[in-house]
């Protein structure tokens, strides 16, 4: 098994991002019916797990907000992950962080060594499955992404998501895209140079 990983970001990178009508910003969907994933990532995923192990690294603190419910926020989890498998995408692993510093539900409200741009979740999957992070990435559509990767020593790629705009610009990212096929196949190109 190689010891390279994709760390990848859900929300605006791998699916789409939900305008919330009650705070106008475009959000983590809050109920299964609401996750749309991204036509175009299942075969650059299927290209990218030939020579990387897959990982999900996601921010969930809708519930932690009192947005949604803990079950809505794991039933779109479990949507999704049955949608990659149908798909013939394995992720090797999903990590999510429920949690949130200014939340309201207080068992999920304080600050957490696995919400991004903190590294826990990068570096237990090292540990957990044997990874090289310098020569892994992680790919995400925030400043926070980013800093996550370079909090951990990974690489990093930027998704320039329009909805994502205000949480971008000051990090400096290995690479910028447009979306996750654009990255996987500049990462993929990286590899064979």
């Amino acid at each position: 098994m190689s010891d390279l990983a994709l760390f990848l970001d859900r929300d605006g990178v791998l699916n789409e991002m939900i305008l919330n009508p009650k705070t106008q910003e475009f959000e983590s969907p809050h109920h299964p019916d609401d996750l749309k994933i991204f036509d175009n990532v299942f075969e650059p995923l299927k290209e990218a797990q030939k020579k990387y192990n897959l990982f999900v690294i996601s921010n969930q603190p809708s519930y932690a907000k009192g947005k949604t419910s803990l079950e809505n926020i794991k039933a779109i989890g479990e949507k999704f992950s049955k949608t990659m498998i149908e798909n013939g995408v394995r992720i090797s692993e999903y990590y999510y962080c429920y949690h949130h510093p200014q939340g309201i539900v207080e068992d999920y409200s304080y600050e957490c060594s696995c919400r991004k741009p903190k590294p826990g979740f990068l570096l237990q999957a090292a540990e957990d499955y044997k990874l090289s992070l310098r020569q892994s990435w992680m790919v995400g559509d925030r400043d926070t992404d980013v800093e996550c990767g370079q909090n951990a020593g990974t690489l990093t790629a930027l998704v320039l998501n329009e909805h994502s705009a205000k949480h971008q610009g000051r990090s400096t990212p290995n690479l910028k895209v447009n979306n996750l096929a654009e990255a996987i196949e500049e990462i993929l190109n990286r590899r064979k140079s």
